[in-house]
């Protein structure tokens, strides 16, 4: 997903943007807690993003909250692709939890 919509052309995200557009759609899910665990996680993490980091990001966030949730939370395996980006959610917010 990037791009500006409305004109003739798709003009693509500059990394800012982009940054900017992905830590809205983080903390504007469908459910509260998904709101919180990745608004603080894309607070916490999304300024160091390359652009590959930010392709994954983007693609959990198309995810549906309820499996990102069982994934984030340990209930279920999240898919092999998602595995380390999920881990590292987690571990950033049990760190965010600890202080």
């Amino acid at each position: 997903m990037g791009g500006v919509m409305g004109g003739a052309a798709s003009v693509p995200d500059s990394d800012e943007l982009r940054k900017k557009r992905l830590a809205i759609w983080a903390a504007r899910r469908g459910t509260r807690e998904m709101d919180l665990i990745l608004s603080r996680y894309s607070a916490a993490r999304l300024a160091q993003m390359n652009p590959a980091a930010l392709d994954l990001f983007e693609s959990l966030l198309a995810q549906n909250d309820q499996d990102l949730y069982q994934w984030i939370s340990g209930q279920s395996p999240a898919p092999a692709h998602f595995r380390a980006l999920v881990a590292e959610i987690a571990q950033t917010i049990a760190q965010a939890l600890r202080l």
